[in-house]
């Protein structure tokens, strides 16, 4: 269960998971979408991605080849609480960062006796 847990809260599964969500993206349209991650990392994560049988690849015949990734039924029932915990955190933004300013405030090391 870990394992799963560590899959979908990974950062960039997450990001290109949304990228997928209203149609099917090719690599590079995936890179250029998900600012900041490498291509590298891209790849790995869509490997792990596909492994788990969230989205699909598809390979085209063509010169030069043409894959294409899109989301599988099991990839979309994950979006569905991907929305709610996207929900939860711009609904409630604005409160954690006051609570993490008044923490670092009486944390801080200058405030410590």
């Amino acid at each position: 269960m870990l394992r799963i847990l560590a899959l979908i809260g990974d950062k960039w599964s997450i990001l290109v998971i949304g990228q997928l969500r209203e149609r099917t993206l090719r690599f590079g349209e995936l890179h250029r979408a998900v600012r900041g991650i490498s291509q590298r990392m891209l790849t790995l994560t869509l490997r792990h991605l596909e492994r788990d049988g969230l989205l699909t690849r598809t390979v085209h015949p063509s010169v030069p080849p043409r894959v294409d990734y899109a989301l599988t039924p099991l990839g979309s029932t994950l979006l569905e609480s991907m929305v709610g915990l996207g929900d939860w955190a711009t609904t409630h933004r604005q409160e954690v960062n006051r609570n993490r300013r008044r923490y670092d405030t009486t944390h801080s090391p200058r405030s410590q006796p």
